[in-house]
């Protein structure tokens, strides 16, 4: 075993726990032993369960998580220090606890809460020296393409980030800070995801037709059933996703019952196939689906209803190509995903599928990125994926 390594994730969307489970993957294969933690069970059952209801509260309100985003975190205003210090106090021991009942080398944040206990810890580690100063090293990766202050932490060994926003918004606050560029983390099996005509004959979608692959995020901010009916009343083979949101299900199971072209999914492990088949993916702007879908090689068309980082991370997306904004009703998505299929060809990476696979060639993979870096401050993780893959880590000084 080349080391131990504790994950922490986070509860609020697939955002923070699709990347725990490709860098557990890559670590796992490595020879590590990982295990994984809830960061907002570090406050304790009764505040972590408080706390993602009022985030999903915050969430809900138009205007009130963008004010908050934008004028306390992404700032690191007073609300956002007293956030730290309130979280700071049941985070930090249970953190402690945690790993005195089973140490690690590496402790890697995917959630802002993790990064401020590692980073707390970390710190008082250095402070007392010997020993207990190499006990772990502290690494977050932020998926977002702007990092709040909650993220950043002068505790923390290397900040993993994916684009050179990223890492700006993380010297903003550290100046000095160390942080690598990679690629975001995707699990293999979208890069090994089958061709189109394989994936539509697996999927009875004939060759040739329209198809749109339309994701649910869980945060209803968009009415998934009633776009799948749209498009598919428009003639467009639709593959729906409606993952953990039970009513969705349901509701699209009731809507397929009457039309052939929608195919209805719950929580399901087919979404690279489904990404293949399709000709272009609907979904939140959320980084890991669309790091996803750029890997499969398809188009984007992105909600534009996600307050806070959810805006940050659609101009993103949208500056990098293959990928149009919509509104929310089931009328915007209908004719901005009908536009995107009448007009091949749009700019940016996905849209051509010349060979019928994946066009992985513009996205790098990861692994030896990530690799490297970890290796910078002295973690061996053999990357699986092969040299020539890598891209330059470019660690601040």
């Amino acid at each position: 075993m080349l080391g131990s390594a504790l994950l922490l994730s986070g509860p609020l969307g697939l955002g923070h726990e699709m990347p725990a489970r490709s860098i557990t993957d890559v670590l796992t294969e490595a020879g590590w032993r990982v295990r994984s933690r809830d960061s907002m069970a570090l406050l304790g059952d009764g505040a972590g369960r408080a706390g993602q209801r009022v985030f999903d509260r915050l969430m809900s309100v138009p205007g009130v998580y963008d004010g908050l985003h934008f004028a306390q975190f992404r700032t690191g205003g007073r609300v956002a220090r007293l956030a730290e210090r309130l979280a700071a106090r049941p985070a930090v021991p249970r953190l402690r606890a945690e790993l005195d009942r089973d140490p690690a080398d590496l402790v890697l944040s995917v959630f802002p809460t993790g990064a401020l206990a590692a980073a707390e810890l970390r710190t008082q580690a250095l402070s007392e020296g010997g020993e207990r100063a190499r006990e772990f090293r502290a690494v977050v990766y932020c998926p977002d393409v702007a990092a709040h202050k909650l993220w950043v932490h002068a505790g923390t060994d290397l900040f993993l980030v994916s684009s050179p926003a990223a890492a700006a918004s993380v010297r903003r606050f550290r100046p000095k800070a160390p942080v690598a560029l990679m690629p975001p983390p995707v699990r293999a099996e979208f890069y090994d995801a089958p061709g189109q005509a394989c994936a539509r004959e697996r999927l009875a979608v004939p060759a040739g037709a329209p198809c749109a692959l339309l994701m649910d995020s869980g945060w209803g901010f968009a009415p998934l059933p009633a776009a799948a009916a749209a498009l598919a009343d428009a003639g467009v083979h639709v593959l729906a996703v409606a993952g953990r949101n039970a009513r969705a299900e349901r509701e699209l199971r009731a809507l397929a019952a009457t039309r052939p072209l929608l195919r209805p999914f719950g929580f399901t492990d087919r979404v690279p196939e489904l990404m293949a088949a399709a000709d272009v993916v609907v979904a939140l702007p959320g980084a890991a689906t669309c790091a996803e879908a750029r890997v499969v090689g398809r188009g984007l068309v992105l909600l534009d209803v996600m307050p806070g980082h959810g805006r940050d991370n659609l101009l993103h997306e949208l500056e990098q190509g293959g990928a149009e904004a919509c509104g929310p009703t089931a009328a915007d998505i209908a004719a901005s995903v009908t536009a995107v299929l009448d007009a091949p060809g749009l700019d940016g990476p996905g849209y051509a599928n010349a060979d019928d696979r994946p066009r992985t060639a513009a996205v790098p993979r990861w692994e030896p990125a990530f690799a490297a870096a970890l290796g910078e401050i002295g973690l061996e993780v053999p990357p699986s994926a092969s040299p020539g893959d890598a891209i330059q880590v470019t660690p601040s000084t």
